[in-house]
């Protein structure tokens, strides 16, 4: 594929937030080339091209800031047994915990001495946690701490409960799909499962006014570029003001153990198509990345990312919340954390910015 036509194509996509899916399929599979032949990302490259692009539709709206997130894993039980997942319901040899709820205050208090102004409350769906106990932690937060944002990652649930969370105070909310399509998405999880609930669940979460968060693994077993492309136009559909994906790594304990892990390459690819899309999204440059490659989530943020998420979580349960092998961080202390985070941004040409970094809608103008 020539350099021409790859370029056309990134500045269709930079201009119409859309493509052809003969398109999408031509660019992406041209893209990988490059990737396969230099990470470097060279800036006379096509990847380095896509990249520049955006960082600059990225820098448009947020300026070069990246926005760190407390992250606060409060249990590692759930009732689901997707097939991917560490933490799933039949993995026997997972060490099961949860967090009190003064020691998830406590995690709350020292990121806000840490300068830490939104925290994302991340567990498994662990059915102990009634809906009238997380309104009660969240609406503490805000007490405390009115002048920050909480965000929930605790799977699905009815629009009842959603709307309980959101009147406690709850900011925003992720969720990621994990897959638009049927048949693919019902080979990852469980057959009580459906693409079509979560879906729903994304969509009460929107009405209510939540800022949501979608998302996909890259390359997830049986994944198909035609899947990807599935999961772009839904993700285009469902305009979400987040969008965390990473890529798919292995866990030893899980039925996907021997399955190949994505790769480093296609989700940076992915991060910058995102970006392009979706100019004003919220993109987590996340763990997985940096634990697939050393310089993961700095390559992500020259991809167009713009969040971080240091882990505040008590270090005597980090290691136990272990969705996918080989995690990092997870003997750091808090401080240290955050530290070497911000060291990491740095090196990748950007400034901190530890407020609440709320979302940003552009309006069409501002788009073009």
């Amino acid at each position: 594929m020539s350099d021409k036509t790859l370029k056309i194509l990134i500045d269709k996509l930079q201009k119409e937030k859309d493509l052809l899916d003969a398109e999408f399929h031509t660019l992406i599979e041209g893209l990988r080339v490059d990737m396969d032949k230099d990470l470097s990302i060279k800036p006379t490259r096509n990847v380095g091209y896509l990249f520049s692009k955006a960082r600059g539709a990225r820098d448009a709206v947020y300026g070069n800031f990246v926005y760190l997130r407390g992250l606060i894993e409060f249990t590692n039980i759930c009732k689901n047994n997707c097939l991917y997942c560490g933490i799933r319901a039949g993995n026997e040899k997972a060490e099961r915990y949860r967090l009190s709820k003064d020691e998830i205050l406590s995690c709350v208090d020292n990121g806000y001495s840490l300068g830490f102004r939104t925290f994302v409350l991340q567990g498994g769906e662990d059915m102990f946690f009634s809906d009238d106990m997380i309104c009660d932690i969240v609406s503490d937060i805000k007490r405390k701490h009115p002048d920050c944002a909480v965000t929930l990652s605790i799977g699905e649930k009815e629009r009842e409960s959603y709307e309980a969370y959101f009147k406690a105070g709850t900011d925003r909310y992720l969720l990621r799909h994990e897959s638009a399509n049927e048949k693919h998405y019902g080979m990852l999880h469980p057959k009580e499962m459906s693409i079509e609930h979560r879906k729903k669940c994304l969509f009460d979460l929107k009405d209510i006014g939540y800022q949501v968060g979608a998302g996909i693994m890259v390359g997830s077993p049986y994944q198909t570029l035609d899947n990807i492309i599935e999961d772009l136009r839904f993700m285009k559909e469902l305009k979400p003001q987040m969008v965390g994906i990473g890529p798919f790594i292995a866990h030893k304990d899980t039925p996907f153990c021997d399955k190949e892990s994505g790769t480093l390459e296609d989700a940076l690819i992915l991060l910058a198509i995102i970006r392009l899309m979706l100019p004003d999204v919220l993109l987590p440059a996340t763990t997985a990345l940096g634990t697939i490659h050393p310089l993961g989530r700095e390559y992500g943020l020259l991809a167009g990312a713009n969040v971080i998420m240091p882990n505040l979580s008590p270090g005597n349960v980090r290691k136990k919340y272990l969705l996918y092998d080989g995690k990092i961080c997870t003997g750091d202390e808090a401080a240290e954390c955050v530290e070497c985070t911000k060291r990491r941004i740095e090196s990748a040409g950007c400034k901190v910015d530890m407020g609440r970094g709320d979302f940003k809608r552009l309006t069409f103008q501002e788009s073009l």
